[in-house]
């Protein structure tokens, strides 16, 4: 089967730039994540109300959201700045966290995030996570690509801190010379852990591609590094494409057995020739619940609705299970 992962198709953009259920008004200093300096360990105090929890991912609102480098803007469609789009999901989807793609930022300037910044906290926003894309592997032969992935994750842990967001997510990225190396990249993580807990923020592994990125070599790489820093990302459904559903929710329940502050929410995921993979909420559920996870979790759909009804239900079936 060809492996499948959008984090490759996004390579060239993320090195370029460096239903609705009503909700009742909220505070903002419920939502904002708090993190202690100065510890050696992960410090992150959670909300407990489960609509606190939730957060929308920009990654299915690609076609919208005007970046120089954005492939999958659809011009057919009216298109928005990543910062004047981020600031409706409360309106749109009664929910005030964002997880901003690192593609869609169309710049990484000090003046550009300090009013990134100030956009969503006017807006009784806040930030869960930065999903990174990396052109480079971490287990890579060559140390210099090695060295350039390291680099690039560093720049957006800076700028993690810079908006206000408690972790970033980094993609492994998959050389075609080199085979996952669990040593090597274990290795190259730990440095940018270490980088990372000095700002206290926390360093995400997702299970996405399914060679560079399987769920069991994630896992791997976590204990093997066994840095307090450096966590997974669970995602519901990026492992189902294996046509597998055995094998995605025992990957699911591996990835959560190290997750801290952040998953992925989706029931569905397209593959190849368009093909729709599901899971079942209720399992996936089910799993998260038995982890006794305490983190946030971002909706990250996938699939052939509209991604604002998609999200919308997700959110929807998210607080049935939260109850």
């Amino acid at each position: 089967m060809k492996k499948i992962s959008r984090r490759e198709v996004l390579r060239s953009s993320a090195m370029a730039c460096a239903a609705a259920v009503a909700a009742g008004p909220v505070s903002w200093n419920v939502f904002r994540p708090t993190l202690a300096f100065g510890e050696t360990k992960p410090a992150m105090q959670f909300p407990t109300a489960p609509r606190e929890r939730l957060a929308v991912a920009t990654w299915p609102f690609r076609a919208e959201i005007e970046t120089p480098t954005n492939e999958y803007r659809d011009r057919m469609k009216p298109g928005m700045d990543l910062r004047d789009w981020v600031v409706q999901i409360p309106e749109k989807f009664g929910v005030n966290g964002v997880e901003p793609l690192s593609a869609h930022f169309p710049s990484t300037d000090a003046r550009y995030l300090q009013d990134f910044r100030k956009a969503i906290e006017n807006a009784h926003m806040f930030v869960v996570n930065i999903p990174v894309d990396n052109e480079f592997s971490f287990y890579d032969a060559e140390a210099a690509n090695r060295k350039k992935a390291i680099e690039n994750s560093k720049k957006w842990v800076d700028i993690a801190v810079a908006i206000g967001s408690p972790s970033v997510r980094t993609s492994m990225g998959d050389p075609k010379s080199s085979k996952p190396n669990v040593d090597v990249a274990a290795a190259s993580l730990m440095q940018v852990a270490d980088y990372a807990a000095k700002k206290n923020i926390q360093v995400n592994l997702e299970n996405d591609n399914l060679v560079s990125e399987d769920a069991f070599f994630i896992v791997k790489v976590i204990e093997k590094a066994n840095h307090p820093f450096l966590h997974a990302l669970p995602d519901f459904c990026n492992s189902m494409q294996t046509d597998n559903s055995t094998f995605n929710y025992n990957a699911v329940k591996a990835m959560f057995a190290h997750a801290y502050n952040i998953c992925h929410v989706k029931d569905s995921e397209v593959g190849d020739g368009g093909k729709v993979y599901r899971v079942s909420m209720k399992l996936t559920f089910g799993i998260v619940k038995a982890a006794n996870y305490r983190g946030y979790f971002s909706m990250e759909w996938e699939g052939p609705e509209n991604p604002y009804e998609g999200t919308k239900r997700l959110i929807a079936e998210s607080l049935q299970y939260f109850a």
